[in-house]
């Protein structure tokens, strides 16, 4: 594809007002350091192939503009932009274009997240908050270098076994799903918590596991009942 097709005009820019705000909320909720992390979201396209949007690479976040954004193919190819897109613009893609239901992926490396990472231990469910946001314990990917779609190929073969929104990639850092940006910000906000307060309790001893049934029925409420539909 060359350029922007002027049917998605509208959308693509509208796209990159939403993405760059949404890259504020990184930092503010201190999930990110220096120009590290990102966040994309889906363009739709009814006649053809749909297209991401996302932030450049190495970019600072005071710096990170809707005209900054880039935009690319779902096989990570630039569209549009005149800079190079974010290291992870192929991890994006390439979920994507393998679930059809995500319209929002979000990666950072906040600290308590990562640092299970590093362990390649799942975080397990022993929160309430954990069972309406997760609907059980947050997976672990396979460890994958970053440059092609090895980390994204992790992200869509471990979260199409499970209910989580968020996936721990092994050495690297937590990547969440969502129907758009917003729910995958929501998601990696939510993952950072949770990481953060299942580390705590473990210092104090051992977290009580909750049972499945109660699990099912808290994720089950939060996703269909809770709040305002």
């Amino acid at each position: 594809m060359t350029g922007v097709p002027a049917a998605l005009r509208e959308a693509v820019d509208a796209t990159k007002e939403r993405v760059a705000a949404l890259h504020a909320e990184l930092p503010r909720w201190e999930l990110v350091v220096w120009t590290a992390g990102n966040v994309s979201e889906r363009v739709v396209n009814p006649d053809g192939e749909d297209l991401l949007v996302i932030k450049p690479s190495g970019v600072a976040y005071e710096d990170i503009t809707a005209e900054a954004m880039v935009v690319c193919d779902l096989a990570g190819n630039l569209v549009e932009g005149d800079r190079s897109p974010s290291s992870d613009t192929a991890a994006h893609a390439y979920v994507y274009a393998n679930m059809p239901e995500v319209g929002g992926v979000v990666h950072t490396h906040s600290t308590y997240a990562t640092a299970w990472a590093a362990r390649g231990e799942e975080i397990p469910c022993v929160l309430t908050m954990m069972a309406d946001e997760f609907g059980g314990p947050i997976p672990v990917g396979p460890f994958a270098i970053i440059g092609d779609d090895s980390i994204g190929r992790g992200i869509v073969a471990t979260l199409r076994e499970s209910r989580s929104p968020a996936v721990l990639m092994q050495n690297h850092g937590p990547f969440t799903i969502g129907k758009d940006g917003r729910a995958a910000v929501k998601a990696a906000v939510m993952c950072e918590e949770v990481a953060r307060t299942v580390h705590i309790s473990r210092q104090l001893g051992q977290p009580l596991p909750i049972d499945q049934s109660h699990i099912d029925s808290l994720h089950d409420r939060y996703q269909f009942v809770y709040g305002q539909h």
